[in-house]
């Protein structure tokens, strides 16, 4: 919580996950923050049309759930009150293609749909003194000074009156408009040089569809958390996971990168479950009533912006989300993202209020472009071992050919044996609790490496092509990380 005094005015260009979170942190610091949003809010917890990928899996991470819980303490007992379930204890099936670990779920978290936590969270957002919502309006473009160099509002247009534009002025201005955001281009329309951004060609798609669960097999609601069955890359099968969400209605995704999406008809969706790695998510349908048709989603590529490597940047406007940065949703790491990312804005605008200097937004651009990095990275590692998945960026990402084959050894080992500490800390860090470091140091990445005949064949090579032991070069073979904000921002 901010003590020093407020001033001027917020405004925020989204009203999704991202956005909630941004005015949660910004009206600690303004007096007035709005929320400008192009759909309308619905009364209850529904999708909204501007949010496609709304219909399909969300979760946070454990990371996400604590950064969420301290900017709105107790939301998990409204998701409860609305018929969101606890999975403490319940049961947990990963399977890959080196074999399954099966766990009960330690914590005592829920599991939501995104309508849900959106209707959830915006509802906590709307009794905080100081903020409004503006939905039904489109934003233009953005106000400048006369020289561009300062952001003093945006021009917006009520998309259901006659379309007359109008002008809302504010101090600082934040999108976070996701995907569909035009922040590249009305930055260019202002003589701002934006570079290209990096991008991950997954040619991704995924369909979900959903169950209602009757009295007769209640039981699985009390069994089950998720069952995961991992897509093999070698065989190029699809990725199958079943969850249980609020009201008794559990969800059903198929997700393959490189091109082959999975079915959005119904009978051959039932079919592509059928013939996953495993039946286990088949026979849990048994018994199951289907109350949607399968909706799909495609991704032609994910992007990283870096807007914080602009020589200019107009003072008031900021960007956070997947207007900064998409990640593969299969990871469910893009909320969790977007929560790290208001946590480093709260930092920066606490660091400027205590002591004000010149360029606090390039400074707040290159502390969230830290706190992006390690999910890119990730997500790069991971969706490059698909064929048909390309990276174009313009520079070499730093490690990733030795990511990509260190990931697939190391979780060769988690599994086959199973190593519960070693299979932890690999989910611990692709759920961006833990900074890669802790995976990939070399005394770990020695020992997993020894451990296998393919894994000693290759640290010897790796020995010879860098000519001394792997300590002694490990900053030339893996980012550093150094910078990401591990852990949390200090409360």
């Amino acid at each position: 919580m901010n003590n020093m005094p407020k001033k001027g005015t917020a405004l925020v260009i989204g009203g999704g996950i991202a956005g909630l979170l941004s005015a949660r942190v910004l009206s600690d610091y303004y007096e007035e923050v709005v929320i400008v949003e192009k759909d309308d809010f619905p009364a209850s917890p529904e999708d909204r049309a501007g949010t496609p990928q709304s219909f399909h899996p969300h979760r946070f991470t454990q990371r996400g759930k604590e950064i969420m819980t301290r900017f709105f303490p107790d939301f998990e007992q409204d998701l409860a009150e609305q018929g969101a379930r606890s999975v403490l204890n319940k049961t947990v099936h990963n399977m890959n293609q080196y074999g399954s670990v099966v766990v009960q779920y330690p914590r005592n978290d829920y599991k939501f749909s995104r309508a849900l936590l959106e209707w959830v969270v915006r509802r906590r957002v709307r009794e905080i003194p100081g903020v409004r919502f503006l939905p039904k309006h489109e934003v233009l473009h953005l106000l400048t000074t006369p020289g561009h160099a300062a952001v003093t509002g945006i021009a917006v247009r009520d998309r259901e009156s006659d379309g007359q534009e109008k002008f809302l002025m504010a101090d600082l201005v934040v999108d976070t408009s996701g995907r569909s955001s035009k922040l590249t281009a009305w930055l260019e329309k202002l003589g701002y040089d934006v570079p290209k951004p990096d991008q991950l060609k997954v040619n991704l798609g995924y369909s979900t569809r959903r169950y209602r669960i009757p009295p007769s097999q209640a039981h699985l609601i009390e069994t089950w958390d998720t069952v995961i069955i991992g897509g093999q890359p070698a065989n190029g099968t699809f990725s199958g996971v079943f969850s249980i969400i609020e009201n008794q209605i559990a969800e059903v995704l198929l997700y393959r990168p490189g091109g082959h999406y999975p079915p959005t008809d119904a009978e051959q969706f039932e079919q592509a479950v059928a013939q996953l790695p495993s039946p286990l998510i088949a026979e849990l349908l048994q018994g199951l009533e289907p109350i949607t048709n399968p909706r799909g989603f495609r991704v032609p590529a994910l992007h990283r912006h870096h807007f914080e490597q602009m020589d200019r940047w107009p003072s008031g406007l900021l960007v956070l989300g997947d207007a900064f940065c998409i990640y593969d949703p299969i990871f469910g790491q893009g909320m969790t993202v977007a929560a790290i990312e208001a946590e480093v804005l709260e930092a920066c605008l606490r660091e400027q209020w205590e002591a004000p200097r010149p360029q606090f937004e390039q400074r707040a651009l290159r502390s969230i472009q830290a706190a992006i990095e390690p999910a890119w990275w990730l997500n790069c590692a991971n969706d490059l071992q698909w064929e048909g998945v390309e990276y174009a960026g313009a520079e070499p990402l730093k490690g990733i050919s030795f990511g990509r084959k260190y990931l697939d050894l190391h979780l060769e080992r988690a599994t086959a044996g199973p190593d519960f500490k070693l299979f932890g800390l690999y989910w611990a860090v692709n759920t961006l609790s833990m900074s890669p470091r802790e995976m990939l140091n070399p005394d770990l990445v020695t020992s997993v490496l020894t451990a296998s005949e393919e894994g000693r064949q290759w640290l010897a090579e790796l020995t010879q092509q860098y000519g001394q032991p792997l300590e002694h070069v490990w900053d030339d073979i893996v980012p550093s990380f150094s910078e990401a904000p591990y852990p949390s921002v200090s409360r």
